[in-house]
């Protein structure tokens, strides 16, 4: 979807202010040049006060006041957190999990599969957009909100998963047992009616298959929502859905709990919440992953319909930052920054998740700074908006391996999302701008030089004969520990490993250990060959055919055994991983493999990071951003090009430099 401007905003919500203030809040929202706000997806039990209730007077007084002061409006489905009266009337409507009993009180603890849930929430839903239809100034509507599926193991759902479970293996239960190896600990099942509560399976591939089956859920749950707001929706107005990430205190890694690529097709626009560290932990590399995935779903441009402003405890941003953590959103595609909100509240569990005005709600350094963002944003949005990205390599990700190394981990700190952000994060620190791919995007393969498979750990034949494939017609593949170890219901193979591309690889193993005490050495891709690099976690002991090896392990008794191979295939090369080691040392491994594949990294580094794109006017966007404190020079070399926000011509040769926390943004000419 097309951005005619980029939008500036942040979630609004007058029903949670102390007293009334909502024409101040839209006069300053006005004077910082915030064009967009995020309403309603919260408040289900303001809208609705009991069962048939209604009292929508905080919406209109919200979407009136907006309109007055030229503010467009994106409306949020209030379905993620339940009212107390619905609680009270219908207790099974909360989700039963895995884990205790839950209790009402906390959001999106409901079961999703409840008809009666799914009967009230579609009542509110058409109440509302009765409501907002008039209002020309609503641009768009967002579904629910970072939905999951709760862990909902109800007997509705779980009744959903066996008939799921007919349809996948056409009713045949023998071919149900086959597949999962559920003749093990005589978990077999010889009559459907007999089919056991899932949560007190020892099975991992039948435990991940409810997983995968609970992905489904929130998948068919937002296309059930859609076609309920399509109904009343104009042409002109996008439906979105604000996808979120693995959490570690932050945004981190690929969701575990929703397929965002299938749930995706619920919405015109993609969009996503992106939380990421802050002051001297400030790194943009969250910005830029989370991005990119965002950019993957489909295949377009995205929302961020959720950062931080001051954000959680410990993320306050130094000056400067949080205009160029607004920029890096749009250097990785983004067609708005949208933050997590407009003012601190000032009771329950996020009172300390601050917005843009703190507790006192008065203008202060983040509010100015979002001023001079939203100045910048009007004046040069034109130039920046629709950014259209080309990158040369790609990570391909898949949820099956993520649930599949939840359940047989590779080692308990070293998890699937860890893997990923290994090679991601060092491609980001050399300014080796990389797309995600999900493992059933084999036909996009061909577009890139270089795919990467970390922990690839579930794959099936279609997709390891699409890896095959792509390196006979000559890519460059580099594939980590744990590559094409099992199939998709995660039995694994019994053929020798990695399964399907012993020959790409030109090499095979079939014991593996914890590392203890294991280094590298030999190896050849490094500058630094007899340094005593640790490998960490886990090994795989290579035995090359016709491979040769890049290095080998350290150690009096696994010495023998390759560490990393690179091996040409067809018209292409493979290199494989057999372990994990220092970030250090995968640079200098992937430096090879980029040069390998016709990629020359930037000589600039991180904390230098460079990202490109080409804007509407067929420009090459090209932004240089300084992430530290100290001050940094970089030099430009090519065609003579436009330094946008400072108004002046650049030629070969001419130096830029950034004070700390900064950036510069060229146009091709």
């Amino acid at each position: 979807m097309k951005a005619e401007k980029l939008l500036f905003g942040a979630a609004y919500y007058d029903e949670y202010l102390p007293y009334d203030r909502i024409e101040t809040d839209m006069a300053l929202m006005e004077k910082a040049h915030i064009n967009v706000i995020r309403i309603a997806e919260s408040t289900w039990s303001t809208w609705e006060v009991q069962d048939g209730v209604f009292d929508f007077t905080h919406l209109h007084r919200m979407l009136q006041a907006s309109l007055a002061h030229g503010i467009q409006v994106i409306v949020g489905t209030p379905t993620y957190a339940i009212p107390a009266w619905l609680a009270a009337k219908y207790p099974d409507i909360i989700a039963e999990t895995h884990g205790a009993p839950e209790r009402y009180g906390r959001r999106q603890n409901m079961d999703i599969t409840h008809p009666v849930y799914l009967q009230y929430a579609e009542r509110l839903i058409r109440r509302l957009m009765e409501e907002v239809s008039p209002y020309e100034h609503v641009i768009g509507f967002q579904l629910d909100n970072e939905t999951k599926s709760y862990d909902t193991c109800s007997v509705y759902a779980q009744a959903k998963f066996v008939d799921y479970l007919k349809e996948l293996f056409h009713d045949s239960l023998d071919d149900l047992n086959h597949a999962f190896g559920l003749d093990y600990w005589s978990n077999r099942i010889n009559a459907w009616e007999d089919f056991p509560d899932v949560r007190g399976t020892i099975n991992g591939s039948l435990g991940a298959e409810y997983q995968k089956f609970q992905r489904k859920l929130v998948t068919d749950f937002l296309a059930w929502q859609s076609a309920i707001v399509k109904e009343y929706a104009r042409p002109d107005q996008f439906i979105t859905q604000n996808f979120d990430y693995d959490w570690r205190g932050f945004s981190y890694g690929l969701q575990p709990e929703v397929d965002q690529w299938k749930a995706a097709g619920a919405v015109s626009v993609a969009g996503c919440d992106i939380y990421h560290p802050s002051a001297q932990d400030l790194t943009g590399v969250e910005i830029a992953l989370g991005g990119a995935i965002a950019r993957s779903l489909k295949k377009d441009n995205y929302l961020i319909l959720e950062t931080e402003a001051q954000g959680n405890l410990g993320w306050l941003h130094y000056p400067g930052q949080l205009r160029m953590q607004a920029f890096s959103h749009l250097a990785s595609g983004a067609n708005s920054v949208m933050y997590w909100h407009w003012h601190s509240i000032h009771n329950a569990i996020e009172s300390y998740w601050k917005g843009i005005l703190s507790h006192n709600l008065k203008e202060n350094a983040t509010y100015e700074e979002a001023c001079l963002i939203g100045q910048e944003f009007a004046r040069y949005g034109a130039h920046l908006k629709n950014l259209q990205k080309k990158s040369p390599a790609a990570l391909v990700v898949s949820n099956e391996s993520l649930t599949g190394l939840q359940w047989f981990s590779i080692h308990e700190n070293l998890k699937y999302n860890d893997v990923v952000r290994w090679i991601y994060d060092a491609l980001y620190h050399m300014n080796v701008e990389c797309d995600i791919l999900c493992d059933t995007d084999i036909d996009r393969f061909g577009q890139y030089s270089l795919l990467i498979t970390p922990a690839l750990y579930s794959a099936s034949d279609k997709l390891i004969q699409a890896l095959r494939s792509f390196v006979e017609q000559g890519g460059h593949l580099f594939s980590t520990f744990k590559t094409a170890f099992s199939d998709p219901m995660l039995k694994i193979y019994h053929d020798d490993q990695p399964h399907g591309l012993t020959d790409v690889f030109g090499m095979t193993y079939d014991q593996y250990t914890n590392a203890v005490n294991v280094g590298l050495q030999d190896m050849t891709f490094s500058q630094d060959k007899d340094a005593d690099h640790a490998v960490q976690y886990w090994m795989e002991l290579l035995k090359p055919s016709t491979a040769s090896t890049l290095a080998s392990y350290k150690h009096p008794h696994w010495n023998a055994y390759s560490a990393v191979t690179y091996n040409h295939f067809g018209k292409g090369s493979a290199a494989y991983a057999g372990c994990y080691f220092a970030p250090s040392v995968l640079k200098e491994l992937l430096r090879f493999l980029c040069r390998d594949a016709g990629i020359t990294p930037a000589k600039e580094q991180f904390p230098i990071i460079i990202k490109k794109g080409i804007n509407d006017f067929g420009r090459e966007i090209t932004y240089y951003f300084n992430y530290s404190d100290d001050v940094q020079t970089v030099s430009y070399h090519g065609n003579n090009c436009y330094l946008l926000m400072q108004e002046k011509e650049m030629k070969d040769g001419d130096t830029i430099t950034l004070n700390g926390w900064d950036f510069a943004i060229l146009e091709s000419r």
